[in-house]
């Protein structure tokens, strides 16, 4: 197989575990931490997947150990994990309120590690961890965010066993260099902004649709389904800096408003037509 031929279905991968995760998340928890196995199947090929794809993807989260195999009412399903429910719950402030600015006055988290060439994978590893959690990248090997990530910096170190060979310190910004500048060339705020922006343009005729006719059943669910998987990925590259270090046009705030509207009006009918797909008895047990 080609290059070309493969890079597509990388794609096709990732899209598929990112709109089964995000079926976890905001759909399968609401309704009880678990799922049927049929069922899922179902509502996921409902919103542009196909079956094999959602059966990978399902398969490779519970090789992951997000997922146990768990039959209720006599339907086959899976259950989330300790595992999965703590990483969702992790998230949830982040997808559901977006990044809450930091306060200046609380200072910033600095990381620094020094990481053996023997240990490259592990610091591979924990340069991916930081970015996930929103660090911006100052110099080499030094990494930077608001003092409000210091514990999840921590985590991060303890979970690879680089306790070691990293550094953590928490503290103001004494430097000359103006702080503005040095945060915009520690992060592309200007493509996190712009993510932000194509979000607003991509979704503001829906939301006036919405407040005019709200839709039922499969629509719903596809369209609320496709608006959080499109959702989440944002404020998650967003550190949530201080608004006194940010562009005054920062269009965070417009953004997170639009999508929580679309929320308030998609949320009810589309976990509504998804727990149609459960079994009645589990569905009269959370009753």
């Amino acid at each position: 197989m080609t290059e070309e031929e493969t890079a597509p279905a990388a794609q096709q991968s990732q899209r598929s575990r990112t709109t089964v995760v995000t079926f976890l998340g905001a759909v399968v928890r609401p309704l009880g931490d678990w799922m049927p196995i049929a069922g899922a199947v179902d509502l996921l090929t409902q919103a542009g997947l196909d079956a094999p794809s959602v059966r990978t993807a399902v398969h490779r989260l519970k090789r992951n150990g997000w997922l146990v195999s768990e039959t209720r009412a006599g339907t086959r399903g899976y259950g989330l994990t300790p595992t999965a429910l703590t990483t969702l719950a992790a998230g949830d402030e982040v997808i559901w309120h977006a990044r809450k600015p930091a306060d200046l006055a609380d200072g910033w988290c600095i990381v620094h590690f020094g990481i053996p060439e023997s240990l490259r994978a592990k610091r591979h590893q924990l340069r991916a961890h930081l970015s996930h959690l929103g660090f911006g990248n100052v110099g080499t090997a030094l990494w930077i965010a608001p003092a409000r990530m210091r514990e999840a910096a921590e985590r991060a170190v303890t979970e690879l066993g680089l306790e070691s060979y990293a550094a953590i310190f928490v503290g103001g910004y004494q430097g000359t260099q103006d702080l503005t500048e040095l945060l915009y060339n520690s992060w592309d705020l200007a493509a996190i902004d712009q993510s932000y922006r194509d979000f607003i343009t991509a979704h503001s005729d829906l939301s006036g649709r919405l407040e005019r006719a709200a839709p039922s059943g499969q629509e719903a669910f596809v369209t609320y389904l496709g608006i959080v998987s499109q959702w989440r990925k944002l404020p998650f590259r967003d550190p949530g800096l201080p608004l006194e270090v940010l562009a005054p046009d920062w269009s965070a705030p417009a953004a997170t408003a639009l999508f929580e509207r679309l929320v308030d009006v998609l949320e009810k009918p589309a976990l509504a037509h998804a727990s149609a797909h459960w079994p009645l008895t589990v569905r009269e047990g959370r009753a």
